[in-house]
């Protein structure tokens, strides 16, 4: 027996239907695609989620909420608490966060949060302050700057 000679076994594989054949075939005439409409045309298909005609059951289920139509500012978040490790009279940039790892990169926005407690003087420019950060760093005689 050779590669070539091998065959699956007899009534294992059902044949093919040969379609369009004549009437004695069992599928001439329309070939098994029913008489008119859609379906019997050439590239008929119907569309994903198409149900008959019936409601489909995207629209049938009831619509919950809304979309948001503005993208909301994310900010890399920094706590006052984690300043202290500048030094006295230093100008702070988001640049500068990055260089100490205090945030990941500079292409979004930072805001300075009042967590924790600040013992230095400084100069500080973000994109954003919370009320508590804000009047903790200008209580030490500090200034910020809000970057737009």
């Amino acid at each position: 027996m050779k590669i070539h000679e091998l065959k699956p076994a007899k009534g294992s594989r059902p044949a093919r239907k040969r379609k369009g054949r004549g009437m004695g075939s069992g599928s001439g005439k329309t070939s098994g695609r029913g008489h008119k409409g859609r379906g019997a045309r050439s590239g008929a298909r119907k569309k994903f989620g198409f149900e008959g005609g019936q409601m489909p059951l995207a629209r049938r289920m009831p619509k919950v909420g809304f979309a948001v139509s503005c993208k909301k500012t994310e900010f890399h978040i920094v706590n006052l608490e984690k300043l202290n490790i500048f030094k006295e009279e230093t100008h702070i940039t988001p640049s500068l966060l990055r260089e100490k790892g205090l945030i990941r990169n500079t292409s979004r926005a930072v805001k300075i949060l009042g967590k924790g407690q600040i013992q230095k003087k400084i100069k500080i420019s973000a994109h954003a302050f919370s009320k508590v950060a804000k009047s903790a760093i200008e209580k030490l005689g500090g200034s910020i700057e809000i970057i737009k």
